[in-house]
């Protein structure tokens, strides 16, 4: 598992970010916590680990497109 930095702006987004986060292909599961600001995230084994946090980062994007992800 993998802490990430991440830059969102109500609890809310950061439940939207989670939910969008955990459905994108090479993402075993994420967990979000809006207040430290940091999400959670284990990788499906083999995934190219940046190429999966472009998606991820795409696919959350859709939701709110002010979110950041550190990587």
């Amino acid at each position: 598992m993998k802490t990430y930095k991440i830059y969102v702006d109500c609890a809310n987004c950061a439940a939207k970010m989670e939910e969008a986060i955990k459905k994108t292909e090479g993402i075993a599961d994420a967990t979000v916590n809006f207040m430290a600001l940091k999400m959670n995230v284990e990788f499906e084994e083999g995934a190219d680990e940046k190429k999966v946090l472009k998606k991820a980062l795409k696919n959350a994007r859709k939701v709110d497109d002010d979110i950041e992800i550190e990587f």
